[in-house]
């Protein structure tokens, strides 16, 4: 098993969080293990493939990696379908690229939220997106998910720091991807409108401030049990609080660890139908390269997060 990340260049200290996380139940090292090893793609394709063919040539049945989109198909042809490449990326136009995406999209993560919503009676939903990617993929998914769940899906866009807009007729509910200045405006804006917020995983903040704001919003994120259990192993080791891509990382190592001990370190390994627990949440593979994801659903207070529901991966 190999992993793939940037160890130089602009994002080598995500990189270094991602070895570390991915390291966390190894001992000894890689060479005496048979385990996990570690390649810098310095975080560009030619990097990547530079990597990948380091990795090969020792033997890995799976690479682990790369870390950025653009690396991707560089590390697809170096691996010439010898064995599965598990990529970091996000980017669900790398569908059928040959790789398997293990990156939390923005649809995963709107279609979680608003299943749960239209199962507590959401039927009319205003979508308001910063004109981000992740904003842009949220409102697509919801704009897809209309005839589904029998929802009536508006949107606007409302550039970060600005005012928002007037909502017109007031929707069952509001969803803003994302975090930052917008969530917390439409926070403030319909806290007595009588209008359920919904949002996406980076909208969690425990700042005071925003627990207060976001008090009564419902949240599609990883599961925050099973995040905290990695998050202070990971402490303990390392120091520091890791993020959701070293959390990524983590998962993709246990995979690749759980599939070398049943001997199905291969593709037909990684598409088995009861998937992988893992600490962002359950996940199974499909053969497009694409997965389906498990999300808690969180209800916000002023004293933090609870969750009141799991929404199964689809």
């Amino acid at each position: 098993m190999a992993l793939l990340v940037p160890l130089t260049g602009s994002h080598a200290a995500l990189g270094l969080s991602m070895q570390q996380a991915a390291m966390l139940p190894q001992s000894g090292a890689p060479a005496e293990t048979g385990m996990l090893r570690v390649f810098d793609t310095a975080g560009t394709p030619a990097g990547a493939a530079a990597a990948a063919r380091l990795a090969l040539k020792a033997k890995a049945g799976m690479l682990l990696g790369p870390l950025t989109a653009a690396e991707v198909p560089a590390v697809v042809q170096a691996a010439g379908g010898k064995v599965p490449v598990l990529a970091f990326s996000n980017d669900m136009a790398l569908r059928n690229s040959g790789a398997f995406l293990f990156g939390i999209t923005a649809s995963q993560s709107a279609q979680a939220i608003l299943r749960y919503a239209r199962s507590r009676g959401v039927r009319t939903v205003l979508v308001i997106g910063d004109g981000g990617a992740w904003s842009i993929a949220s409102v697509d998914a919801a704009k897809a998910m209309e005839a589904e769940l029998g929802m009536t899906v508006r949107t606007v866009t409302v550039a970060p720091g600005t005012p928002l807009p007037a909502v017109g007729d007031a929707p069952d509910a509001v969803l803003v991807p994302g975090g930052g200045t917008t969530l917390l405006a439409a926070a403030r804006a319909l806290r007595d409108a009588g209008v359920q917020l919904l949002a996406t995983f980076q909208g969690v903040d425990y700042r005071p401030e925003a627990l207060a704001a976001l008090e009564g919003a419902w949240i599609a994120s990883p599961d925050p049990e099973a995040f905290e259990g990695f998050a202070g192993a990971y402490a303990a080791r390392n120091g520091g609080r890791p993020g959701t891509i070293a959390a990524l990382a983590y998962d993709a190592a246990g995979i690749a660890r759980q599939l070398r001990a049943a001997n199905s370190l291969n593709r037909e390994g990684l598409l088995a139908e009861s998937g992988f627990q893992c600490a962002t949440g359950a996940v199974r593979f499909r053969t497009d390269g694409s997965c389906a994801r498990s999300f808690a659903i969180l209800l916000a207070g002023r004293d933090g997060y609870s969750k009141v529901a799991v929404s199964q991966g689809a």
